[in-house]
């Protein structure tokens, strides 16, 4: 079937899209790569964490993107003696009653943005695989469902280690993606510096970002990324990419499966926003990175050699044919 026989009329995406970057625009200055990346895992319904040095603008940008949404927000800092209840919610005893009754955590909520994640420990990292995977929580035989739409994004510094725990691959494959945030170049930097100065008092500059889009008009967009047009050679693109990490000599953790579907539904949801109703291998091969690169582990051997996921990721899609 050819792809451009059935089109799907994006122009209300476009337009809300547009909005959102103008928005944002207003205070974040280039990072453009993370801002379509973050859209992207908007609009295919997934979890982002975002890792970069101190000071790159990680939680401003995060806390802008929620801004630009008429939905319930929550931040949580993550801090070593942060327990799961603090998160999740507790049941509290009620003496008029005699009952327990469920206290919802900051988890119950639409965007929810958890600042330095790898800063608690193992069971608190735990409790949210059930609430990130399912979009429930489970407290005391009783299931409580979360509100839809229900995104994560969660920050991390890759450099200061003390204090800090790993974050188990089970709750790393549960992210859509993994966005690394880098320096700006020199003339963002100046136009960063330009800002600052003419603006003045971030915190009402962050308060005058307007919401743009609300939780009915996202359900409608996702309708549309999910109806994208697939050609059977790319759904073969794809796993003949996810299964080439599980068989290459420098991983020694490759993708699994929801790597795959993570894959596909994110190139649904860039083809969208750049303006088609069908993806390309292109797009596949943009998300490669931010898609597998939390999700693959090298070999001690390759690490020591001074690899890096990345570089072994681009490998692999360089060894894969590309469908015509």
């Amino acid at each position: 079937m050819d792809p451009l026989t059935s089109r799907i009329d994006l122009s209300s995406l476009t337009t809300t899209i547009d909005a959102i970057r103008a928005e944002v625009g207003k205070i974040i200055v280039g990072q453009q790569q993370t801002i379509d990346l973050l859209l992207t895992a908007l609009l295919a319904d997934g979890h982002v964490l975002i890792e970069g040095v101190p000071g790159v603008a990680k939680t401003l940008t995060a806390k802008l993107l929620a801004k630009t949404m008429s939905a319930g927000f929550s931040r949580i800092q993550f801090t070593p003696d942060l327990m799961p209840s603090d998160v999740l919610g507790t049941s509290v005893f009620m003496p008029k009653t005699g009952d327990f009754s469920f206290r919802q955590g900051p988890v119950f909520s639409n965007l929810v943005l958890i600042d330095e994640i790898n800063r608690a420990p193992a069971k608190t990292q735990a409790a949210l695989f059930e609430v990130m995977e399912e979009r429930q929580i489970t407290n005391d035989g009783t299931t409580y469902r979360l509100e839809e739409p229900f995104m994560v994004l969660a920050t991390q510094n890759p450099i200061e280690h003390e204090g800090t725990y790993r974050l188990p691959e089970a709750q790393l494959d549960r992210f859509l993606f993994k966005i690394v945030v880098g320096y700006p170049a020199p003339e963002e930097e100046i136009d960063i510096l330009r800002g600052h100065h003419q603006r003045g008092n971030l915190t009402e500059a962050v308060e005058a970002v307007q919401p743009v889009l609300d939780a009915g008009q996202l359900a409608t967009l996702r309708v549309q990324v999910h109806q994208v047009h697939v050609e059977d050679n790319l759904f073969t693109y794809i796993a003949q990419i996810v299964q080439a990490t599980r068989a290459n000599k420098s991983l020694y953790l490759g993708a699994s499966p929801r790597a795959s579907v993570a894959l596909l539904n994110s190139a649904k949801a860039l083809a969208t926003l750049r303006g088609r109703d069908f993806i390309t291998p292109e797009d596949v091969q943009t998300l490669t990175a931010p898609v597998l690169r939390h999700r693959v582990l090298l070999t001690p051997e390759r690490e020591m050699e001074g690899g890096t996921a990345d570089d072994v990721i681009a490998q692999v899609v360089e060894k894969i044919e590309v469908p015509r």
